[in-house]
């Protein structure tokens, strides 16, 4: 492990700090930086922008430009070319001749603000990317998109020539970048980029290198993630702030941080994410990743994720830890949110059909859960536990939560009631008569009736320091297999 600041192709201690991979100033590898792998048989990253425009009921995708990154592929490239099934979109890279090159599923921001209240009355447009290795023919990019029974289907076509001259190659103002936890070379393992957002630069140095190595630290003591430590790379970049901080326009504080990161989105207060995604991934070019989480230096208790797209989290609160984890969680995998008793932005389905989360279940065969060759022996399924108890504790907790919002207490405060739940539920939780048992709890996926979890208890589910359950353990690990085969 090691914690140095680098400048690609720059000297760290005195020793050229390797990247294992090429760094390329328009066409030409840069041959100062050390690789491991022959730098011409390396493909570049090439990126799709595009928008996604549309209100509730209307989706229309449209072409931004085509950017060529100045780093190789981090990626295995045949494993890369598996088919997925996850996310609410998947999208396709295909050969000449039909044959599929690469594929990855993904979320957006467009498809979730598509179930808020706004979406019914304005029409928005979100900026989005698609990364995929250099093509070497003309490649056609396929998008498809779940229907209303979560059967993928098409919605987008464009053709990518690698000979278009209009094919930006021009690369972004370079970034320092830290090597938090380097294992080898970034195609053969899990590259995972931490970036810092409302520091300042003397603060990169010191806040954001600490609050990096924590969150480092917070994720290698979960599993999977512990016993797979050294699939993983961690990179870090933190561009510097003019002055501390990121945006809260609920409060009306809107601030230029680097990387636009900001509370209240779809005006959920807690709700931490960036808007700015041509910025975000003109900063990420700099380092190999597959997963991206900004640690933005919220003043707040906050946090967001999206699968495959990126994720965020406030680094003032005592429970960014779990934050950080819990929100991994849904970028790195596509796991649902667990939880139904807090207030979402989202409106609820006309219609319940099985989530394609693989950690949550509408139940619609009572007798066979997507996860039934891991049920526990003899489980009633539904499985019962202490619901109603918990319910009435998390109507209290809530009411007390809003209490400290309104009135604009310290967040010592926040972070002592969340102390004083974290006991409450963990000693109800903890001695239910099926804590510990993988079957199916009512309760999930912000709806108390229609969705069930796996077990009682989850980082999914509760701030109370336990580990993912089962379920969420082995769909993390299929991704680290992805992109770090054992």
């Amino acid at each position: 492990m090691k914690c140095c600041f680098w400048v690609v192709a720059s000297v760290c201690f005195g020793l050229l700090a390797p990247l294992g991979a090429q760094v390329v100033d328009d066409d030409r590898p840069d041959a100062s930086v050390v690789s491991d792998t022959d730098p011409a048989s390396l493909p570049r990253t090439w990126r799709l922008d595009f928008y996604q425009t549309g209100d509730a009921g209307s989706e229309v995708l449209s072409l931004d430009r085509v950017v060529v990154e100045p780093l190789a592929w981090p990626s295995p490239l045949g494993g890369e070319a598996l088919p997925t099934d996850r996310g609410v979109y998947r999208f396709q890279v295909l050969g000449s001749d039909g044959r599929l090159i690469h594929s990855r599923g993904f979320s957006s921001i467009f498809a979730e603000w598509q179930s808020t209240v706004e979406a019914s009355t304005v029409r928005r447009s979100f900026h989005e990317s698609l990364r995929f290795p250099e093509p070497s023919e003309i490649v056609e990019i396929v998008v498809e998109r779940r229907d209303a029974d979560n059967v993928f289907q098409e919605i987008w076509r464009v053709r990518v020539d690698p000979a278009d001259p209009f094919t930006v190659r021009i690369p972004p103002p370079r970034q320092e970048v830290i090597a938090f936890e380097e294992n080898g070379a970034p195609g053969d393992k899990v590259d995972l980029l931490l970036l810092g957002d409302g520091y300042r630069e003397a603060d990169c140095a010191s806040a954001f290198a600490a609050h990096g190595q924590q969150m480092v630290d917070a994720l290698f003591a979960q599993e999977p993630f512990a016993a797979r430590r050294q699939d993983f790379n961690v990179w870090g970049i933190c561009p510097p702030a003019a002055e501390s901080g990121i945006s809260r326009p609920s409060l009306g504080r809107q601030l230029a941080s680097p990387l636009r990161s900001t509370y209240d989105v779809f005006g959920s207060a807690r709700y931490l994410l960036t808007l700015d995604n041509r910025t975000l991934r003109a900063v990420a070019a700099w380092a190999p990743y597959e997963f991206v989480v900004i640690l933005s230096n919220g003043d707040t208790y906050g946090g967001g994720g999206l699968f495959n797209r990126h994720a965020a989290v406030s680094m003032a609160s005592g429970f960014r830890d779990y934050v950080f984890v819990h929100e991994l969680g849904h970028h790195f995998a596509g796991l649902a949110d667990e939880y139904y008793t807090s207030p979402v932005a989202y409106q609820p389905p006309d219609r319940v059909t099985e989530p394609w989360e693989p950690n949550v279940t509408a139940l619609l065969d009572t007798g066979n859960p997507k996860w039934g060759d891991l049920l526990s022996p003899d489980v009633a399924l539904p499985t019962p536990w202490p619901k109603g108890t918990f319910e009435r504790y998390a109507s209290q907790f809530q009411s007390r939560r809003e209490e400290i919002r309104a009135g604009g207490l310290p967040e010592s405060e926040m972070d002592a009631h969340f102390r004083s739940q974290q006991g409450i539920e963990k000693a109800l939780l903890g001695v239910s008569e099926n804590a510990g048992k993988v079957g199916a709890f009512q309760g999930a996926n912000y709806d108390a009736e229609a969705f069930y979890r796996s077990e009682i208890d989850c980082v999914m589910f509760t701030r109370n320091e336990v580990p993912f359950c089962r379920v969420c353990q082995r769909a993390l690990e299929a991704v680290i297999n992805r992109y770090a085969p054992p």
